[in-house]
């Protein structure tokens, strides 16, 4: 709050060296309602606690100006260092504005304002730049007994809304797949690992009652992209049901949450009834991603959740190994453990000294899902990232064959093996299909090593290092 404070205060002084706060504003930390001003152009009125300011004819132009104001303060922010900086240039817009939008402000005074800004925020956020993400966690951190829960019940889903919502794969990638990114103003609190219930809008066809709550895995940290603490992120790939008559998409057979999703994946699993068998038909998914897929800014998206504690990083010891093992939109909750453990100033990030090791199987290069900033941890953290792909359309297996997920595994058979023996932790997360071929792999492995496979797996999930969500 004092920050807060410090740095509306060097803002409004540098607008008017004038302007006088009231007693009760100051010792508070927050200004009058609204903060009093001295100014040609604003008149004022006395009220028990201070003034306030009554817009003049030429309060628009001043709101603008101040504006205007506004970003020469939040270039300022952003170049002290401090990390959420769309997250600040949201508060210096909601608290200060309301102080300058009454006064006129020029260019050099505009280049004042940043340079206190700069200064405010360097006091703020500590001469380093860099801000701490602690303030969303347990104490000590690895604990994993507060883990939220269910917040959002299905009866009654949270209604967060859509910030942006954007595709993110290139031309050639099979399918489109979004990144999502929500907010719930704080409401939802969650943890990485953990899924969203997604509630498309409407009602089934088939018996006019609201549709199905699916769940999509979270594809950012508990800070949110922003680091804010109050947004989440989803990746979702839209499904659409290819008709072998038409030779092309059939919009009456497209997955209604979906579609809502995409344009607005972890877990394409949405069904569509189908006439003829009376059944949800999992070949004609797709209704809630294709919600989301269409998704814009501003639009309401009904959640539930949070869920799950299957996926949850194990953080108590830092040392610890962690294996990740994602096909397409599975990659959501590996998103969410990489800015944890690496990008994020969060105390597991601190702490961890051992190895993360990715692997994510899609059709081909255009199809890689979040590549750059795998790269960037990749370059930063060399000795404790590492990254493999299993692109099934571009590269070929040792057999000759396609390169799937388990194909590429399997080339580190035995290391993945020892990391494991050694206490590491594998998680899987999208397609089903990949676990009976990384299972033969692993019972090779075993078999060489005149171990018994059963009581081998049977060790691991006892110990949870083991974990598993798919569809």
């Amino acid at each position: 709050m004092a920050g807060k404070f410090l740095i509306a205060a060097a803002l409004v002084a540098l607008v008017r060296p004038s302007v006088a706060f009231a007693p009760a504003a100051v010792s508070s930390g927050r200004f009058a309602d609204p903060a009093v001003l001295s100014s040609r152009r604003t008149s004022l009125e006395m009220s028990g606690d201070g003034a306030h300011v009554v817009p003049s004819k030429r309060s628009k132009v001043a709101r603008r100006i101040g504006k205007a104001a506004v970003s020469f303060a939040t270039i300022a922010l952003a170049s002290a260092g401090a990390p959420p900086a769309a997250l600040a240039a949201k508060k210096v817009v909601e608290e200060v504005v309301p102080v300058v939008e009454g006064t006129v402000i020029t260019v050099k005074s505009g280049i004042a304002i940043a340079a206190a800004a700069g200064i405010a925020a360097k006091a703020v956020f500590g001469g380093s730049g860099e801000t701490k993400q602690d303030f969303l966690e347990a104490e000590p951190y690895w604990d994993q007994k507060t883990v939220p829960v269910n917040t959002a019940k299905a009866k009654a889903p949270f209604v967060g809304k859509v910030i942006s919502s954007k595709r993110i794969v290139g031309p050639k990638a099979t399918g489109e797949t979004c990144h999502i990114v929500i907010d719930h103003q704080g409401e939802l609190p969650y943890w990485e690992g953990q899924s969203f219930g997604v509630v498309a809008p409407g009602a089934r066809a088939k018996d006019g009652k609201p549709h199905s709550v699916r769940l999509y895995s979270i594809a950012a940290s508990r800070y949110g992209d922003d680091m804010s603490g109050k947004t989440t992120s989803l990746c979702v790939r839209r499904a659409n049901y290819w008709c072998p008559e038409l030779k092309a998409d059939d919009p009456a057979k497209a997955g209604v949450c979906s579609n809502f999703l995409c344009d607005t994946t972890a877990g394409d699993d949405v069904n569509y009834w189908c006439p003829e068998l009376k059944a949800d038909d999992p070949a004609k998914a797709g209704v809630c991603s294709n919600f989301l897929c269409d998704t814009t800014a501003g639009d309401d998206v009904q959640l539930t959740g949070p869920s799950g504690k299957v996926m949850l990083i194990p953080e108590e010891d830092p040392k610890t190994d962690i294996i990740m093992v994602a096909t397409g939109t599975g990659i959501a909750p590996y998103r969410a453990f990489v800015r944890r453990l690496f990008v994020e100033k969060t105390p597991a990030q601190a702490a961890y000294q051992g190895t993360a090791w990715l692997f994510l199987g899609v059709a081909n290069t255009d199809a890689l899902l979040y590549d750059d900033e795998w790269q960037d941890v990749k370059t930063n953290y060399p000795d404790n990232f590492r990254l493999d792909y299993a692109l099934s359309r571009e590269q070929s297996n040792k057999s000759g064959g396609k390169m799937y997920i388990q194909d590429k595994v399997e080339e580190y058979a035995d290391e993945v093996f020892n990391r494991l023996d050694a206490g590491g932790h594998i998680y899987f997360c999208g397609l089903k299909g990949m676990m009976p071929g990384i299972q033969d792999m692993l019972k090779g492995v075993c078999e060489s090593k005149d171990i018994s496979y059963d009581d081998w797996l049977k060790g691991l999930k006892s110990k949870k290092q083991w974990h598993v969500e798919v569809y």
